[in-house]
């Protein structure tokens, strides 16, 4: 029992550390101290160091012997790539989503299709932090309804990777607009159970975003398919 909670307790102490990278909290080169997070976090300096062992592993820390845990960061190769690996995953879970998608997603999706038509429609095209969020949740339902747990862990963990380098993601008025409308594209084909169609959107859908990189300049960022 103990060393179960052991377990559940150094878990939980990774996923803080590692959404307060991802959020932004712990900045790029900041020196993570084993002290300073136990205190924040409520916990001893065991849980701390394991945590920052694995994040090391995962490529977001680096520590230097003798020196201190730091934030590496997200380069923006690792966007670029995250951006091409998604262009494929994005397309299997709508897919997946076809087959084995709820009445509740459906109406929950088609509310935030309307809601996202409604804010664009708006003088000035709406505000651009709630067409994120729709954005947002019209992805996280998406990846839910895949009924893939394994799929759906790993696009949002995408989802937080990109969403932590917004620097890189610059997204204009005109692209936002056709965000939407590919998304009212996608939710058309589930409902219409074409998962051969909502495959293709979605994957097209991404794929969209990165040429969209590329003509604002950011070439690294679409380095992925080298």
């Amino acid at each position: 029992m103990d060393e179960y909670q052991d377990n559940s307790l150094g878990s939980r102490v990774f996923q803080k550390i590692r959404d307060g990278i991802l959020e932004g909290k712990y900045k790029e080169h900041e020196e993570l101290r084993e002290n300073t997070i136990g205190k924040e976090l409520g916990v001893s300096r065991t849980p701390v160091r394991e945590a920052l062992r694995q994040l090391e592993l995962e490529g977001l820390v680096t520590i230097i012997p003798n020196k201190g845990a730091y934030v590496t960061g997200i380069s923006a190769k690792d966007i670029g790539d995250i951006y091409i690996m998604r262009s494929m995953l994005e397309g299997l879970c709508a897919r997946w989503a076809t087959e084995n998608i709820t009445e509740e997603q459906l109406d929950e999706l088609e509310e935030i299709m309307m809601l996202s038509e409604f804010h664009m429609k708006r003088e000035g095209g709406g505000s651009a932090d709630q067409i994120a969020e729709l954005d947002n949740r019209f992805h996280t339902i998406l990846y839910a309804a895949s009924n893939s747990r394994i799929l759906g862990h790993l696009l949002m963990d995408f989802h937080k990777y990109v969403q932590a380098a917004r620097k890189y993601s610059v997204v204009s008025e005109e692209r936002a607009r056709k965000s939407v409308r590919e998304h009212r594209q996608i939710l058309r084909a589930i409902q219409d159970k074409d998962k051969d169609l909502a495959e293709q959107l979605a994957n097209e859908h991404i794929l969209h975003v990165i040429q969209n990189l590329k003509r604002q300049g950011y070439e690294e960022l679409a380095e992925g398919d080298r």
